[in-house]
């Protein structure tokens, strides 16, 4: 089994839909697969559920597992945008510059992802406990629970604070660039200068 496939076989076994494709694009880009995995379980998921959907969303305007917006991005305006595998590929990209802007701060990178600035707290999310969480630490929070983490799960008092870590403790992730895009282009770095993008549907 190569790493590749046994790491979509981890995620498939935490309940993680389309683990292949989000397992492929993490590894082209240099992103943690569960990582990538929590923001599609964020976007299209439910609190407590890690299996994303490939759905339409946010008024017609979110595209896909990662709910990329069609009023801020081109790629989402293209029936690409509702492949799985080549949204989750736009998705990566674009997380992993984020994080290189931040200096590998997940937190900063995924409030940016969803509310254009690293500062933001973002949609927010009601889970089974009572806890409310904005986006970054939604997110973090799936991304425990897929990795079955026993470490302290941010609260919605660090997310309004701006809590600025992993919801591991880990410190911010220095990055090697994603190989070449194989079709001669890069076009999320353009995206990624509007810092925004699809806001999460109400979950």
């Amino acid at each position: 089994m190569t790493a590749l496939s046994a790491s979509a076989s981890a995620l498939a076994a935490h309940g993680v839909a389309y683990a292949a494709p989000i397992a492929r694009a993490a590894a082209r880009n240099g992103l943690d697969p569960s990582f990538l995995a929590a923001v599609a379980a964020q976007e299209t998921g439910g609190p407590g559920v890690n299996a994303g959907r490939n759905i339409l969303g946010d008024g017609g305007h979110g595209h896909g597992l990662f709910q990329i917006d069609d009023r801020y991005h081109a790629f989402a305006r293209s029936p690409a945008a509702m492949d799985p595998a080549q949204n989750a590929e736009r998705a990566a990209e674009m997380l992993h510059g984020l994080l290189q802007r931040y200096g590998g701060d997940e937190h900063a990178a995924l409030s940016s992802y969803n509310a254009g600035s690293p500062n933001a707290r973002g949609t927010t999310t009601r889970w089974a406990d009572g806890s409310v969480l904005g986006y970054a630490d939604s997110v973090l929070r799936h991304q425990a629970q897929i990795e079955d983490a026993r470490a302290e799960l941010p609260s919605a008092a660090a997310s309004a604070a701006g809590y600025g870590g992993s919801a591991r403790g880990a410190p911010a992730i220095p990055l090697a660039p994603p190989p070449a895009a194989s079709h001669g282009e890069q076009p999320w770095l353009d995206e990624l200068a509007a810092e925004s993008n699809a806001s999460t549907p109400s979950l």
